[in-house]
């Protein structure tokens, strides 16, 4: 089996949104996206059907981007199927598919004799891509037969492709996170069968896991090696938030967590869909909600979770960080644009270090507003990509950063 090779001898961790970037875990979409149809895009949470030539095409733009600024890219599929040559992981992925209510026992016992028997290729790909009821020949009982031909036996993980949703570091810890929605729950055992079991992640510790409150890595950003802020509303429960906040300040990678309420909607299913860094005193925000944008501070104390006074996002923000103020660039360049470019993932950029980002180039006002400020912006095409509402952020989970300064 394979190991990554730690970029420039360092570990693995990350501790802010903009530290030089040094490693990254992508997933290259496949034949997943091909199982998207009309009838199941909603359920599978995609805004439409893409075109998947295109969207791989776009992807690997994305990803020679990065390696251009000398960023190592790993790819999850790879990872999956090196991890799966050990045991205990492929029995903790082939079970996490057998739990499915719909099975029933006697389409259960011939689904697990089928998976038992696949190479560590073949069952990465049914894992990832699922497996159609007319493709599975030998299927039996009564929820095999009474399945429509194009309902699936196992359901397809199109949503893969945003790998920073199902794991996230906090500093030298990673969180495994739990994902909300039902299309999406089962993502989270491969991504832990990675890191508990692939041999380039021994000895790493947890700070979060899938069987805790609903927690996604895309209402995570580090505002600095000391604040962590959490989105709590569609996707990320405040029970997820106070959970992971205990874990962080126990563990001393941070001082503060802002629990920042988000609207409940898919439009803001994040906080990265309103607000990312892209320096280390500067965010791309949505113009539209940061008047109303609030932040509860959490710390520890006598070994307590203290809650403190709701305050506003960017006045909570900078005290938390030791700063003057959070400077702040617009989505857009009125409020219709703003609408527009942040439903286009214009607030989702990548930072690879300060003041260098990655950006969707569709989003032609957010990136004016801020190359005007400063910010050097490596824009890439989206339009088939942007389906699954994510944009470079939610497309990365960086393994390695440098710290800042």
């Amino acid at each position: 089996m394979d190991t990554l090779t730690s970029p420039a001898g360092r570990g693995f961790g990350a501790d802010s949104e903009v530290g030089r970037l040094r490693a990254v875990l992508l997933h290259r979409p496949g034949p997943e996206l091909m199982r998207l149809t009309p009838r199941n895009n909603d359920t599978l949470l995609f805004d439409g059907i893409p075109w998947v030539g295109r969207a791989q095409e776009e992807h690997d733009h994305f990803a020679q981007v990065l390696r251009d600024q000398g960023v190592e890219i790993h790819y999850l599929r790879d990872l999956l199927i090196e991890t799966l040559e050990v045991e205990s992981a492929r029995a903790e992925c082939i079970d996490a598919v057998l739990t499915d209510p719909r099975l029933g026992d006697t389409l259960r016992t011939t689904l697990r004799t089928y998976l038992d028997d696949l190479h560590p290729d073949d069952l990465a790909y049914v894992l990832i891509a699922g497996l159609a009821h007319q493709e599975f020949r030998i299927g039996r009982g009564l929820g095999y037969v009474l399945m429509e031909r194009g309902e699936f036996v196992i359901d397809p993980l199109p949503n893969l492709l945003f790998t920073r949703d199902s794991s996230v570091w906090v500093g030298d810890r990673v969180a495994v996170s739990s994902l909300a929605m039902p299309a999406r729950r089962r993502e989270t055992s491969l991504t832990e069968a990675i890191y508990r079991y692939h041999p380039s992640f021994a000895g790493i510790e947890s700070v979060y896991s899938p069987d805790l409150e609903a927690l996604e890595g895309g209402d995570v950003l580090l505002l600095s090696s000391e604040v962590v802020a959490v989105g709590t509303g569609e996707r990320t429960r405040p029970a997820g938030v106070e959970r992971l906040a205990r874990n962080v300040l126990r563990a001393g990678l941070a001082e503060t967590v802002l629990a920042v309420p988000v609207a409940q909607d898919r439009a803001t299913m994040h906080l990265d869909t309103v607000c990312t860094m892209v320096d280390d005193d500067a965010v791309v925000m949505y113009a539209n909600v940061t008047p109303g944008l609030q932040a509860i501070p959490l710390h520890m104390a006598d070994g307590d979770l203290v809650v403190g006074p709701r305050k506003p996002f960017l006045e909570a923000a900078a005290e938390a960080m030791g700063i003057d103020e959070l400077r702040v660039i617009d989505t857009g360049l009125d409020p219709v644009t703003a609408e527009r470019e942040q439903w286009d993932d214009g607030n989702n950029t990548l930072a690879i270090a300060p003041r260098l980002a990655v950006a969707y180039e569709r989003n032609v006002e957010t990136n004016a507003r801020l190359e005007a400020a400063g910010i050097d912006v490596l824009r890439i095409p989206g339009s088939e990509l942007g389906t699954g509402r994510g944009g470079p952020r939610c497309m990365s989970c960086p393994l390695s950063r440098e710290p800042l300064g």
